[in-house]
């Protein structure tokens, strides 16, 4: 079965919205945070039917797209690093390492947050294919105008397949971030590895080593001693 294009979907609900007399108006998202919007909970045709019931005349429609950031890791924390110089003189910080003795054991917890910004293709490379999909319309987001307003979206499914490799990706990194690096230092050396093997000094030292073995004479085996006669 031939998959559609990303641009389908988008042409499927603009007709689908005219197709039921409205309006379809298509917007730009400047400010998600400040909207007050009521997401509908429910099926393309629940969102229609609630929006005729609240007398709109027309649907906006806003063309959600595949983003660079959404292939890194967030864990959704706010980071508020403090810089080593703010560091107050008398070392009263709580969070200052300033007393304590050279000698001291100091053990490295490492927290999901603190892998936010990883590219998750490392950890699922099966995520890495999906950037040929970037900057392409991954879904809508309808709304309905007015202050009592309605918002439903739409993904394609290519998009819900990528989610999915993003949460589980995610999952991995909040289960065990400690594993989750270990599998990602094994993972770039795996790479690297690769990368030095393909490189051209390496392929062409193979070469000359391949010729070398090619271009030997064979060696003839000495004839055996002819036995003396008695």
């Amino acid at each position: 079965m031939k998959k559609k294009k990303p641009e389908d979907l988008i042409d499927v609900v603009l007709q689908k919205i005219k197709q039921e007399k409205l309006l379809p108006i298509l917007v730009e998202t400047l400010n998600d945070e400040m909207d007050s919007t009521r997401y509908f909970k429910g099926s393309f045709k629940e969102f229609i039917a609630g929006a005729k019931a609240l007398g709109a005349k027309g649907i906006f429609v806003d063309i959600l797209y595949l983003e660079e950031e959404e292939f890194y890791y967030d864990s959704g924390e706010f980071h508020d690093y403090m810089d080593d110089s703010e560091c107050c003189e008398d070392c009263q910080c709580k969070d200052c390492d300033c007393d304590k003795k050279e000698d001291d054991e100091v053990v490295t917890l490492i927290e999901a947050e603190d892998l936010d910004g990883l590219d998750l293709s490392l950890i699922k490379p099966e995520i890495a294919p999906y950037r040929t999909w970037l900057g392409a319309p991954c879904g809508v987001r309808l709304t309905t105008p007015g202050v009592d307003r309605l918002e439903f979206e739409i993904f394609t499914d290519w998009y819900d397949e990528f989610c999915q490799l993003v949460n589980d990706a995610s999952e991995i990194i909040e289960e065990d971030p400690m594993a989750a690096l270990e599998s990602l230092k094994k993972e770039l050396e795996a790479i690297e590895k690769e990368i030095e093997e393909n490189a051209p000094e390496k392929k062409a030292e193979k070469a000359i080593k391949e010729a070398k073995k090619t271009s030997k004479t064979k060696k003839i085996a000495p004839k055996p001693p002819k036995k003396s006669k008695k």
